[in-house]
């Protein structure tokens, strides 16, 4: 799969350049080329299908062969720890639950899913330099050589979910550092424990200021030359393709639940609390893909 810039003014790159470099040269946001719908026989048997066997058909054309099948597995069965429950609110109108992950946050699956795959890239990247090193094929007895790849730098401001979001999903994940920047006084005292109280890989900062001063920060970040240079950064925050397209399975999920409810001739609207749009953009992805729903709200 390749991605391009929409701003149509940068290179086209692959899955794993799209999620490290995070925003392309032009300053656009990445998009994949091609969307292929999944089959009819994928939806006809949904009811029988697993989170994680839906989340990876959903997936994989986005991923391509870039990371092997075993390996994109472990990740998505790592990353849907938790349950997606749609819950009735009154006749026909349903809540899809996005907040029984870790960190209470319907961005917990894009952080998780997004921090697993910067830890894999940056497994192989260190694995091709011993190769280069040792000047061998089969590292299989080398495997605690030191040699180390250069460490993405994950550059992401928050208002408190996203922070707290990121943090837990790439806490510990080797070869990834997190920097995360939060207005002062602006963050819940509970968001705000999510952010400072994790330590090893993760580095919290007050901002004086708002969340746009923390956002401003961070795109200065991204174009500043020397800066990258020295640091390879990305961005955890939805502007990168790891982090909102993972959000499509969602849609999913919900739908396999509309469908025991209600079958499947029965339409499914989506409404969607909206800030920066990344959510129903992976709402319209589903659907892009063949997912039979309904008409999309922005909230």
């Amino acid at each position: 799969m390749k991605y391009y810039s929409l701003n149509h003014n940068a290179p086209t790159v692959s899955f794993e350049e799209a999620v490290i470099q995070g925003l392309a040269t032009d300053r656009g946001l990445y998009f994949p080329e091609n969307i292929t719908p999944l089959p009819t026989a994928f939806f006809d048997n949904i009811e029988n299908q697993s989170n994680e066997e839906i989340a990876f058909q959903a997936i994989q054309q986005f991923v391509g062969d870039e990371i092997p099948e075993t390996e994109l597995r472990a990740i998505i069965k790592d990353t849907l720890c938790f349950d997606f429950p749609v819950v009735e609110v009154e006749k026909g109108i349903y809540s899809l639950e996005l907040f029984h992950g870790p960190t209470l946050a319907f961005k917990d699956v894009g952080a998780r899913f997004m921090s697993r795959c910067l830890g894999y890239f940056s497994k192989q990247s260190r694995a091709e330099k011993i190769k280069n090193s040792k000047g061998v094929e089969d590292i299989s007895n080398i495997e605690n050589e030191s040699i180390q790849a250069k460490p993405s730098t994950v550059l992401v401001a928050t208002s408190g979910d996203t922070g707290g979001a990121v943090a837990n999903g790439f806490l510990g994940v080797e070869g990834v550092e997190v920097i995360i920047l939060y207005p002062k006084g602006k963050v819940s005292p509970i968001q705000e424990l999510q952010l400072t109280t994790c330590g090893q890989n993760i580095t919290a900062l007050e901002v004086e200021g708002t969340f746009d001063d923390c956002q401003a920060m961070v795109k200065d970040a991204f174009m500043d030359a020397s800066l990258n240079q020295h640091l390879t950064l990305t961005s955890a925050n939805s502007i990168n393709v790891a982090r909102w397209l993972p959000q499509q399975l969602y849609y999913f999920f919900a739908w396999q639940q509309w469908v025991a409810q209600y079958g499947d001739n029965t339409p499914m609207h989506i409404v969607v609390p909206s800030g920066n749009f990344g959510n129903i953009c992976a709402g319209m992805m589903a659907k892009a893909s063949g997912l039979p729903l309904g008409h999309f709200v922005a909230a």
